[in-house]
Formats: C-alpha cells, structure tokens, sequence
C-alpha cells in the first residue's frame, strides 16, 4: 500500500501555472522553497526575486512556471484542497455510514495537519498556515470571476462538493449543503487564525485541535438536523 500511494500524484488546475512544477525537479524545489519563504515573510513581503537568491537559481526560471506571486499562491492553495480531497477519499473509503464520513470530513477540515510523506516537496505543515493566512486573498481580487472562470478555483470547489455531497446523503431535505459546507471551510481558517491573532473573537484554543474539530462538527450536524 505504501508503494502504491508513493506514485499518486495531486492534480492541480492546470490554469494556475505556465508549466506543471511537478514535471521537474526545479520545478518541485520552487515550490517546496516558496512554501517555506512565504510562510516565513508573509505574501507582501514574498517575492520572486528573494526566492530566486534563496534556491539559487534565477527569476526568469520562476517566472518560467508561475507568471505572478499571486499565480504561485493559488498553485499552492489548489494543490492543498487537491490533497485534502485525497486524504478524503482515502479516509472515506469502504466506510458506510455517511455521519461517519462527515466527521471524518470535518476533521480533514479543521484538524491538525502532519508532514504527508508521499509528497517529501511539501511541507504541508508550513502549507496550512499559508492557507489560514494568505487563502482569501486568491479571491477577493478585482480578477475573481475571470480566475473562476479559468478554473483557479476548482479544487476547492471540487473537495467542497464531495462533502456537500454527504450531507445531501444524510438529510436530502436540507436545502443549504453547498453553502453549509463552504462556510465550514471558511470558518475552520478564520478560527484557527482568530486563535492565533485575535483571540478574543474565539473560543478555540491553538494548543487544542480537538475543540475546533468538536465545535464545527455540532455546528454542522445541529443545522442539518442530525
């Protein structure tokens, strides 16, 4: 089992990159270096040419693969809801009960994340702190719908229907599931960074993983009616 999850491969919408970084191994070390950089600076203070001197290479590489930082980003953030879709599927499967795959759901969600092996060039650890802190800024752009358009936005919207999905599962009556199921997701980021950053606007404690986990799941199965 382990060598055959050795040769899965995250597919990341293609629109989001000039040439597929995982074709190369430049290709990988850029993202597994912009991975780290940004988490360290923040993406204002990220740029192409600090990334350029911190691998070696130069910019002209990069922009090779990536034709903005905010192009880099929503690589980055596709391929985190691509890998969550994974780890789902891979949690779900042959398990009946459609309460226990929401949980299950839910805990992929706004559970602690661990290094990921199979993809030794992600640090997806890192990667989760870049999506509570820098995600809605692939969104709330001027460019939104022409990006949607273009597919910037279907691995997340992909991994958000799945779930959704089970909810329908559960109560075919409930008429919310898709907006149910992006709020969650939505609130999973701003909770841990509340946590962080502004702690007064939570209750979730950063060193409990565990409360988040338990208060989107009564969330979730109280509005459904379950």
């Amino acid at each position: 089992m382990r060598n055959l999850l050795a040769n899965i491969k995250i597919k990341v919408d293609e629109k989001v990159y000039l040439k597929n970084p995982d074709t190369s191994e430049k290709g990988r070390h850029i993202v597994e270096q912009s991975i780290l950089l940004i988490d360290e600076l923040g993406l204002e203070s990220f740029t192409f040419k600090k990334l350029a001197e911190k691998i070696g290479t130069t910019e002209a590489t990069i922009y090779r693969y990536f034709e903005s930082k905010h192009m880099l980003l929503s690589y980055l953030i596709s391929w985190y809801w691509s890998w969550l879709e994974y780890r789902l599927v891979f949690a779900t499967n042959n398990i009946r009960s459609a309460e226990e795959r929401l949980k299950i759901a839910i805990g992929i969600l706004s559970g602690k994340v661990e290094l990921d092996m199979n993809f030794a060039h992600v640090d997806e650890v890192a990667l989760q702190k870049i999506v509570v802190a820098e995600s809605a800024k692939v969104y709330l752009t001027k460019e939104v719908d022409d990006n949607n358009r273009e597919g910037f936005f279907y691995s997340y919207k992909r991994f958000c229907k799945r779930v959704a999905d089970i909810v329908r599962e559960i109560n075919p009556a409930y008429k919310f599931p898709a907006s149910l199921v992006s709020t969650v997701a939505e609130t999973a980021h701003y909770q841990k960074f509340f946590s962080l950053h502004l702690p007064s606007l939570t209750n979730i404690s950063d060193n409990k993983e565990s409360q988040l986990v338990e208060f989107l799941t009564e969330m979730v199965f109280k509005t459904i009616g379950k």
